[in-house]
């Protein structure tokens, strides 16, 4: 299904909780898996949402939201992440130290603007201990973003890249996170974020703090940061009281609507085959939802179309840097020749 369900390993995850053999290339999930904290519907508030189609989503928040804005088919079954506690409890006590520090990070289509520098010597001020700094996967590869905490006296890694389109995933990310969560007592970031909630709900004093940086276009959706700041004021400070930070965690992660195995490859249609391998069989809609989803297509054919006749019949129109006749236009010239 939507290549997004594979980000983080999260589809792989599940297939390890779910019991299935080639737990590393499993099945498609029919459905929506939702990959990251937001304050949205639980997905890109710009990704077309088939009707019918199952959005499984962490917690009740993102369900309210959608249902509000009229979309359909929800499913609470918790954060992959409370999955992967599930199968790796809390060790015996170890020593922890020193704080994981998350700054706010850029993706493939939007690079983050802000002061790295300034960024880090805020951290160092405010961090006691040691402090190790995680980059998501493109800002360790800017060797000057790297070298900004560096500088600062901070160890710097990366939990691995993401994935794309099913390809460069890295499947054991969450397991890598949880490891070094584990190592630390704190974890911080500039801004309100999945990395937190995960450090809070294995028991690291949580801080949010600094300069929040923007991405280049950033738009403020569903409010922005400026809402979660409103939303969650007591959160955003250097020290969060350690039971509100689990509390909320417990909350937005759906901790509690965590799922026995045999119901997520219910959910997931994921069907035992003779032979004990696991496949997606294609679901029979109900009529209704069948019904929605023909009209939805309708509807994306017939704006497309639209979008295409108006193209078409224009003065002209901008392919990269050219510039390009209309087809009319063309066909026009060729028949007076």
């Amino acid at each position: 299904m939507h290549h997004t369900n594979h980000y983080y390993g999260h589809a792989q995850l599940m297939a390890r909780y779910a019991g299935l053999p080639d737990w590393r290339h499993p099945p498609r999930i029919w459905g929506y898996l939702q990959h990251g904290w937001n304050v949205h519907h639980g997905f890109d508030p710009a990704l077309d949402l088939v009707p019918g189609l199952p959005k499984f989503v962490w917690s009740e928040a993102p369900r309210a939201v959608g249902q509000a804005l009229g979309v359909d088919g929800y499913e609470v079954v918790g954060a992959p992440w409370v999955y992967l506690l599930a199968m790796r409890p809390e060790p015996d006590a170890q020593p922890r130290d020193g704080t994981l520090f998350y700054p706010f990070h850029g993706w493939e289509r939007q690079r983050l603007l802000g002061d790295h520098a300034a960024l880090a010597a805020t951290v160092r001020e405010t961090e006691p201990g040691p402090v190790t700094v995680c980059l998501y996967w493109l800002e360790y590869q800017d060797r000057a973003v790297r070298r900004a905490y560096e500088r600062a006296g901070c160890r710097v890694i990366t939990h691995g890249p993401r994935g794309s389109h099913r390809r460069g995933t890295d499947v054991l990310f969450l397991d890598r996170q949880l490891t070094e969560l584990r190592r630390h007592r704190r974890v911080a970031s500039n801004r309100m974020s999945t990395a937190v909630l995960y450090g809070a709900s294995v028991g690291c004093e949580v801080g949010v703090y600094g300069d929040p940086m923007a991405l280049d276009g950033e738009g403020d959706v569903f409010g922005g940061v400026e809402r979660i700041r409103r939303e969650w004021p007591e959160l955003h400070s250097p020290v969060v009281p350690a039971d509100l930070a689990t509390k909320v965690a417990r909350e937005e992660l759906g901790v509690d609507h965590r799922r026995p195995p045999e119901q997520i490859r219910d959910l997931f249609g994921w069907q035992v085959e003779p032979d004990g391998s696991f496949r997606t069989p294609e679901p029979s809609l109900e009529p209704t939802r069948l019904r929605a989803q023909i009209r939805w297509l309708d509807r994306e054919v017939q704006a497309r179309d639209d979008e295409l006749r108006r193209t078409l019949t224009s003065t002209s129109y901008r392919v990269g840097n050219a510039v390009v006749r209309p087809v009319r236009t063309l066909l026009r010239k060729g028949r007076r020749r």
